[in-house]
């Protein structure tokens, strides 16, 4: 059974039961898969590919990017809602972009993702950082690397040295830099 909502101008058809809240000014946690979780991110040019996506479609879009991994068969994201448009439309876009990107290299590239994505708004700094974490530990606990900074695509490294990446990451120190104020580095204790 499908509901459609009205939202400013626009209809969304979503699946009976399926709620998103957008609009809200809330950061979002959000997560897709390679179609059938198969491990189409495993090869460092679609994961090139996807990373440069980010950035144009962030800059297309304008929304921050907070942190983000590429998992073999995954992505995870916290970002803000986009200045323009809905953030449905921001993930499409960004998945459209891969997509079609990815064709070119990729002999039998099929379908590259899954059609939903999960959403989940994050309402609480505490909730933030927890997001922010399991994002970053996500290889770890996968067993990929051993340690966060082991992992090239993600934004922990940017967390750890200020380094700008392909992605620009939206900490405090990004909008430091970009008002030409000097950078401040957290201390992360030992856990």
């Amino acid at each position: 059974m499908w509901v459609f909502a009205a939202r400013s101008d626009t209809l969304f058809g979503m699946p009976y039961g399926l709620k998103r809240y957008q609009q809200s000014e809330q950061s979002h946690f959000v997560t897709f898969s390679c179609y059938r979780r198969l491990p189409r991110l495993q090869h460092d040019l679609i994961r090139y590919i996807f990373v440069e996506s980010l950035e144009r479609t962030r800059r297309s879009y304008r929304f921050r990017v907070y942190g983000y991994v590429l998992m073999p068969e995954h992505v995870h994201m916290l970002i803000s809602e986009p200045e323009v448009e809905f953030l449905a439309k921001a993930i499409q876009a960004l998945k459209i972009s891969v997509a079609r990107r990815a064709m070119h290299y990729e002999k039998d590239s099929g379908t590259l993702w899954q059609k939903r994505y999960y959403d989940h708004n994050v309402r609480t700094a505490q909730s933030f950082v927890e997001k922010l974490r399991y994002i970053h530990r996500n290889p770890v606990k996968r067993g990929l690397v051993e340690k966060p900074e082991d992992w090239k695509w993600s934004s922990f490294r940017h967390y750890m040295t200020a380094d700008p990446g392909a992605v620009e990451i939206e900490p405090q120190w990004t909008a430091d830099r970009r008002n030409g104020r000097a950078l401040r580095l957290l201390q992360i204790p030992n856990e």
